[in-house]
């Protein structure tokens, strides 16, 4: 086996695999096949022990100290600040929030941006968000009068670009976007859609939260104002997350929220507020947490992506197959170049039921609505069965997918 947080030289899934306690255990006398991974990826050891390491010796709150402690735990705390840099491409440590995960990332910029959006305003969305990229923008609608303007979805589930570009006119004040869907595993362009944006002027967030996972991100190169992604996808802890915010955006915007660590000064009379970023990072954050995403970052930096990516691909190609081969099954989403997540449905089976069902032969998939009711409603379906494969996915999970499902189909039908 080799050391956590160490390369596999030749790609090994069983090796990778092996750095998973979790992995090891069975699930109702069966071995645990987890396609869950789009909802919250398991960790790997050097993750477990980053974050116990600092609970064990080095726990102390950050930045305000100045024992040992407490310098020990802000150096490893604007590690993770660093490396999330590094992971995202961004060009300065100053550039990245440290925020409580994606969800909170996007309600930073919402809110921030929301004070300057009036009635009538416009804000693009695509039909294929996840909630907590609609949400937020909702709230702008519902309290300061925006509109929100939809991009469609094409049949095969990617991104209709001529419509989006259609939606843009001189009341647009932002576009959010998904850069990879956590329904269809539809990759978005997305540094098309940040050029047609900026060539009318109008600043873009991409969701990474999916997209950061499965593939290379360069926020540099996209050239976007805002890109979130989130740690409990990353092999990381929960309550965690980042915000990348390009140019002087953080200089610009307002606070978030308000409390200690993000003034430099109050007085009775007034406020003045720290630097950026940490004028985004009122109150005690999750320290552990950050910490153990610098760990999985680490983690998994060291992998081989690229060749993580093809393994992930050759195990959806594979359950796509075999899923076909099933009566009654349809995939919702088969644009090309889609990432590792495989949303179906089977005639005359609901989802839930079908997931219940796999769950007695140790196979965790998601069922519902994933957090995208717009989605659902253009795909004509209340819910979905998702399978969604991670590095430490192998073969023997994706047979063991297919033969739990056909045991269920034909228990329901």
């Amino acid at each position: 086996m080799n050391a956590p947080g160490r390369p596999v030289a030749a790609f090994d899934a069983d090796a990778i695999r092996a750095q998973f306690p979790i992995l090891s255990r069975q699930v109702n006398g069966q071995p645990l096949a987890y396609l869950d991974s789009a909802a919250s990826a398991q960790k790997p050891e050097a993750v477990i022990e980053a974050v116990a390491d600092v609970w064990r010796s080095s726990y102390a709150n950050v930045h305000r100290g100045l024992h040992t402690l407490a310098n020990e735990a802000t150096e490893a705390f604007e590690g993770a600040r660093a490396k999330t840099a590094r992971f995202l491409g961004a060009a300065r440590p100053e550039q990245i929030v440290l925020t409580r995960g994606a969800t909170e990332a996007i309600n930073l910029v919402a809110s921030a941006l929301g004070q300057s959006i009036n009635e009538g305003d416009e804000i693009i969305l695509s039909q294929m968000e996840h909630h907590s990229n609609i949400v937020p923008w909702h709230f702008l609608r519902e309290r300061r009068g925006a509109v929100i303007r939809w991009a469609p979805v094409t049949d095969d589930g990617s991104l209709d670009i001529e419509a989006y570009e259609a939606l843009f006119t001189d009341r647009t004040k932002i576009v959010a976007v998904t850069h990879m869907s956590n329904v269809l595993g539809t990759v978005t362009p997305a540094k098309r859609l940040t050029e047609i944006a900026h060539a009318r002027g109008v600043p873009i967030l991409l969701d990474g939260s999916q997209a950061a996972v499965h593939g290379h991100v360069n926020v540099d190169e996209i050239g976007c104002d805002f890109y979130v992604c989130t740690g409990h996808k990353l092999y990381g802890p929960n309550a965690c997350g980042a915000l990348y915010a390009a140019g002087d955006w953080l200089d610009r915007l307002p606070p978030f929220m308000g409390g200690g660590e993000m003034i430099a000064e109050v007085s009775e009379d007034g406020v003045v507020y720290a630097d950026a970023p940490h004028k985004f990072e009122a109150g005690t954050p999750a320290i552990a947490d950050v910490i153990g995403m610098g760990a999985a970052l680490d983690w998994l930096t060291a992998q081989d992506r690229a060749v993580i990516e093809a393994h992930e691909k050759a195990l959806l190609n594979r359950a796509t197959a075999g899923l076909m081969e099933i009566e009654g099954a349809r995939v919702i989403g088969t644009t090309q170049g889609k990432g590792a997540i495989l949303s179906f449905v089977i005639d005359g089976a609901h989802p839930h039921d079908l997931a219940q069902i796999m769950d007695k032969y140790g196979v965790a998939v998601r069922a519902g609505h994933h957090c995208a009711h717009p989605l659902m409603k253009r795909f004509g379906v209340t819910a979905t069965v998702r399978a969604s494969f991670a590095a430490y996915s192998n073969a023997a999970d994706v047979d063991a997918f297919l033969s739990a499902l056909r045991k269920a189909r034909a228990f329901l039908i």
